[in-house]
């Protein structure tokens, strides 16, 4: 039955999380393009509701078109969770950064690399809220398709090499797989 909740939520997050970035790769750069040309803003964004918890995020970028193929930029991260499964419940903050580098090599197909410094907060097994910051180096690959001038459909997987394997109760880290997948619909701005 808790897998099946799960499942759910999944599916539910998957359809309520949205992204907006800018559209880059297939257009002509001129030979020396004004700043304004080679800057792009978006970010992302995710809701998720359930009996256990309740999560928002929200992930703003900037970021550079060195060429019409390679960019690169930051993310600002915020993330807020309240747990419901404790009496009283608890609110948690999670905040960091993230540079970025993306390359464009084969029509819709990129690769990905990002620094990821998160300081996050926790609930122990006692109940308890601590907080502690870790980061990633992740890297992989994607899938981005436009749907007209300034939408398109993306989907990637980053594998996190900083990724560690709770080991006692210990051990709190804010991922529960080396793997981070992300897909969405990106509006340019």
């Amino acid at each position: 039955m808790k897998s099946k909740k799960i499942g759910i939520l999944l599916i539910v997050f998957g359809l309520v999380s949205l992204n907006a970035c800018a559209q880059w790769g297939d257009e002509q750069m001129s030979d020396k393009p004004a700043l304004k040309d080679r800057m792009f803003f978006g970010g992302g964004f995710g809701l998720s509701f359930s009996s256990y918890y309740d999560y928002f995020s929200v992930s703003p970028i900037i970021g550079y078109k060195l060429s019409p193929r390679l960019a690169t930029g930051v993310s600002i991260i915020y993330r807020h969770t309240k747990y419901k499964s404790v009496t009283p419940s608890v609110s948690t903050n999670d905040y960091g950064g993230s540079p970025f580098i993306r390359y464009q090599f084969y029509g819709p197909l990129f690769l990905h690399a990002e620094y990821e410094y998160l300081n996050y907060e926790y609930i122990t097994y006692t109940g308890e809220s601590m907080r502690k910051s870790f980061k990633s180096v992740m890297a992989g690959g994607g899938f981005f398709q436009p749907v007209g001038r300034h939408a398109a459909l993306y989907i990637s997987a980053l594998y996190n090499f900083s990724y560690k394997n709770p080991t006692s109760l210990y051990d709190y880290y804010p991922y529960s797989s080396p793997w981070v997948l992300r897909a969405g619909i990106t509006a340019g701005f």
